[in-house]
């Protein structure tokens, strides 16, 4: 059995869908990686679920027999906006995967599935997560844009911009390259990992969402620059 090591234990589980079956053997694969699995069938237990044990990954599957999974994110993301989320779902669209990751989901596994690769993404998320949210001694800035690595704190002038764990490592990335033509694959390796396997579009939603919330004007953007054919470019600015 391997054992499952983080400092900070960032542990718990929320596993949210209504086959017993997949439920059981999901749990059965994360239990004994190291991780403390509560299960939920519905969306409405689920959310309660949530409120008394506040876990930090959320499994979650999109059809449930009393609720979108898509709805369930977005209530979840209001609430704990650092929640790590990860869909488990049948529906493989393209359309489904955007929407999934545009509302908040930080990874996007289509069942059948290995269960082996959703522990590792979910340890790849982690590990990733707790670099990205460590304390240091630094503050990343370009124009209005401050990053308070000591607070792991994001602000527009004085206004703090809330983040969910991958928005706030990709713009650490940015700030940490400005003015570097970055390609889709880059992003995905330095934000996502190396080790991540997913789709470059996931780039391009989450580089939507971020526009969303510190440019001026998302649909022409200042700070985040879309290099054409490439990636993106993030403005240095004194």
């Amino acid at each position: 059995m391997e054992d499952f090591v983080d400092n900070n234990n960032r542990n718990e589980i929320l596993l949210v869908e209504d086959d017993d079956n997949i439920r059981r053997f999901i749990t059965i694969h994360l239990t004994s990686n190291g991780f403390v699995v509560n299960e939920a069938a519905l969306g409405a237990e689920a959310l309660l679920s949530f409120e008394l044990s506040r876990p930090d990954i959320v499994v979650l599957d999109i059809m449930l027999p009393d609720a979108d999974g898509f709805e369930i994110c977005r209530k979840l993301r209001e609430r704990e906006p650092a929640i790590i989320i990860v869909f488990l779902t049948a529906r493989g669209q393209d359309l489904d995967k955007i929407k999934g990751l545009e509302i908040g989901a930080d990874d996007y596994i289509v069942k059948p599935f290995n269960p082996l690769e959703l522990v590792a993404r979910i340890k790849a998320i982690l590990r990733r997560t707790d670099i990205a949210l460590q304390p240091q001694r630094l503050v990343l800035q370009s124009g209005p844009i401050r990053m308070d690595l000591n607070s792991n704190k994001v602000f527009k002038c004085d206004d703090c911009i809330e983040l969910t764990p991958k928005e706030f490592h990709m713009i650490k990335t940015f700030l940490e390259h400005p003015n570097t033509a970055l390609s889709r694959n880059e992003l995905l390796n330095l934000v996502w990992g190396e080790d991540f396997i997913g789709d470059p579009k996931t780039v391009d939603v989450h580089v939507r969402k971020l526009r969303e919330k510190i440019e001026d004007d998302s649909s022409n953007p200042y700070w985040i620059e879309t290099v054409w054919g490439l990636g993106y470019r993030f403005r240095e600015d004194d």
